[in-house]
């Protein structure tokens, strides 16, 4: 970008909007930054806490915002999308970056309220979407309105945009499928384990709820090592207190105490943990684009995952993984003891095809230059 069109973007203000902070530190602190180096003036709005907020104010101004990540009180909501309204109209945004199912909702309604532009990241479907419900038409309903104000609506696979269009949630011509968030290929690189390991060591990452397939996986644990003693099986994640499916503290303890699995908290350098690995599991009921499956692959680490949208996006069967049945623990169960069977340089072949795969498709600076042609395009119509 020349500078005179980087002179060009600094009066562009762009807030990026989602539910939480530690989301914003993790998985978009690398877009503010590319969007900043062009230029933008980029703000932070996310419900407070003391840790990630802190860290995210050290490079941009950040504002709270109450925002529920469950609740359905209608007047609660509708305080939500005046603050952010006004919060856009008083720091004069020019347009908002929009990151998870309230914030897609909200500071949509809000951006139109604004008379300002909006985009927002469909990353994957939510318990909701799973198990119709009341609360699944009330979303879906919300999904309709708020949609209809957006410039740009990216989906991370083909399934749910396919899936949104069809169901007349969204029009097609403004929807359009990213490689997820993408993987920063600097940052997650092959390494050898840094604590060796007689044992194969299958790891789990994700939250701590039901929908990730997390009950699945214990009874193939429990299938599993019945037979095989050289295993050991990890849980890398934050217990959940929201999610309808959520998983209890009680029954975490248990299955620790039953020598099933080490639980080993959450962290903000995960490269470390799956460096430590043998082989990533995820046996969710669905996804958008797993962020886990696709950091294995970049640190050439071999994965298991059920076949479903999100997931078979990144494992072919046989060749950087392996796909299970969803729901089904004896099928997990089996491939688990597949990649138990593998030889060493067998599983070291998945593993680089998994970052042949990563390095061609999930690139981080794909998602990251795609996001900057479409907010050039935004402005370029706006200016003209």
């Amino acid at each position: 970008m020349s500078s005179n069109s980087s002179n060009a973007n600094e009066c562009k203000k762009i807030a990026i909007v989602i539910n939480s902070s530690w989301a914003a530190y993790n998985f978009r602190l690398n877009l503010a930054r590319s969007l900043k180096r062009h230029g933008y003036k980029v703000v932070f709005i996310a419900p407070y806490d003391q840790k990630y907020s802190a860290l995210i104010a050290f490079e941009f101004d950040f504002f709270n915002i109450n925002l529920d990540p469950q609740g359905l009180n209608p007047i609660y909501d509708l305080k939500t999308i005046m603050s952010l309204f006004l919060l856009l109209k008083e720091e004069s945004v020019d347009l908002t970056l929009n990151f998870s199912v309230k914030a897609n909702i909200y500071s949509s309604i809000a951006s139109r309220l604004a008379n300002i532009s909006c985009m927002s990241n469909i990353s994957g479907l939510g318990t909701v979407f799973i198990k119709e419900s009341f609360a699944t038409k009330v979303v879906k309903h919300l999904y309709k309105i708020s949609l209809g104000f957006n410039e740009r609506v990216f989906f991370q696979n083909k399934s749910d945009k396919e899936l949104f269009v069809d169901s007349d949630l969204v029009l097609e011509k403004v929807t359009e499928v990213l490689p997820g968030s993408g993987v920063d290929l600097n940052k997650f690189i092959p390494v050898k384990k840094r604590m060796p390991s007689k044992n194969l060591v299958f790891l789990f990452i994700g939250r701590l709820i039901k929908d990730k397939g997390l009950l699945e996986y214990i009874e193939a644990i429990k299938m599993v090592k019945q037979k095989h003693d050289n295993v050991e099986f990890q849980i890398l994640g934050t217990l959940e207190n929201l999610n309808a499916t959520v998983i209890s503290e009680q029954a975490l303890r248990g299955w620790i105490g039953a020598g099933l699995v080490s639980y080993l908290g959450s962290t903000d350098s995960v490269e470390n943990v799956i460096s430590n690995c043998d082989c990533v599991v995820l046996p969710s009921y669905r996804e958008g684009l797993p962020r886990s499956l696709l950091e294995a692959g970049a640190m050439e680490k071999p994965v298991i995952a059920t076949d479903v949208s999100g997931c078979s996006d990144v494992v072919d069967d046989g060749i950087n993984g392996f796909l299970c049945k969803v729901k089904n623990s004896q099928d997990l169960a089996d491939k688990i003891t597949l990649m138990i069977n593998l030889t060493d340089d067998q599983r070291s072949i998945m593993g680089k095809a998994g970052r042949a795969k990563v390095l061609e498709k999930f690139d981080e600076n794909i998602v990251l230059n795609r996001y900057l042609m479409c907010i050039d395009l935004v402005f370029h119509k706006k200016d003209s």
